[in-house]
Parts: structure tokens; C-alpha cells; sequence
């Protein structure tokens, strides 16, 4: 009878972690809107359309940084990787606002990695986070006419 005492505790206790674990997003607060150097994994969105595996995590979402940051990583067996993502990426809000990207290291090979940054303002001067509830990184012609990459911002 204790056996099953202690088991029935033991899946209450699973039972009320799981229900309390909510999904990950990205707070409107600008400290939370600012992942650590290393990236936030559970914030990572992949793509693996075509020949070309993506991951992208947002590093740097604070409005008050020079530069919104966000490491990709691209991988493939089959394809150059000599790409220059940041002629060919937009970072857009459902605010309707968009940037360009602003920089990328440029590489080659089959597995690359490095930092795609962004500008936090709009060329008019606008902020492009302000106001916004849903972030969305596009690649454009890569081994595929286009790849999306969506994140929700927390109220």
C-alpha cells in the first residue's frame, strides 16, 4: 500500500510541473527581449527545406542595443554556403514595419555559422520592436525561394 502512495505522489508531482511549464516567448520588457550571449535554445526556430538544415536563435532583442542579433547556423552536404545573408534577410513586425539586414560574416563550406544582425530602427527612425507582438525573420533566396522564421513577443 506505501509503494502505491509514493507512486501516485510521484505522478502528482509530474503532473503539477507539467501543467505550471508554459511556452517560451519573448517578453516585451527590454531585459528579457536581450538572450544571453549564448542564445536561449528553446527560442530556436529551424527550417530544413531543400538541401540547407537552418537554425535561427535570437541573441540581442533589446530595443535599446545598436544591433537586433540573431545566430544562424546553416549546414548541408550538398550546396556552397557562400551566401550573403544579409542582403538577402528582412526582419518585419505585424506592425508593418521592416528592416534590411545590416551584416553578416560571410563564409563558405557546408557547415556555417555566425551572427545575422539588424538595425533597431526603421530607416525613418521608427522603432521596429515598439508596439509589436509578433517578430518575423525572412531569408530570401537561398537553395529555396524563401524561409520564415517566426517568434511571438510577450506582452
Amino acid at each position: 500500500m506505501k509503494i502505491w502512495r509514493q507512486l501516485a505522489a510521484g505522478v502528482w508531482v509530474i503532473a503539477l510541473v507539467g501543467c505550471a511549464s508554459a511556452p517560451p516567448s519573448l517578453s516585451a520588457t527590454p531585459a528579457a527581449r536581450a538572450p544571453s550571449a549564448t542564445g536561449d535554445s528553446t527560442l530556436t526556430r529551424t527550417d530544413a527545406q531543400g538541401a540547407v538544415s537552418v537554425a535561427v536563435t535570437p541573441l540581442s532583442l533589446d530595443p535599446a542595443s545598436t544591433t537586433l542579433d540573431f545566430t544562424v547556423a546553416l549546414s548541408t552536404h550538398s550546396v556552397d554556403l557562400s551566401w550573403d545573408l544579409a542582403s538577402q534577410a528582412t526582419l518585419s513586425t505585424d506592425t508593418g514595419l521592416q528592416v534590411a539586414g545590416a551584416s553578416w560574416p560571410v563564409s563558405s563550406g557546408h557547415h556555417v555559422e555566425g551572427t545575422l544582425s539588424f538595425p533597431p530602427r526603421t530607416a525613418d527612425g521608427r522603432a521596429l520592436l515598439e508596439g509589436a507582438r509578433t517578430l518575423t525573420l525572412t531569408l530570401r533566396d537561398t537553395d529555396v525561394a524563401a524561409r520564415t522564421f517566426v517568434w511571438d513577443l510577450a506582452p
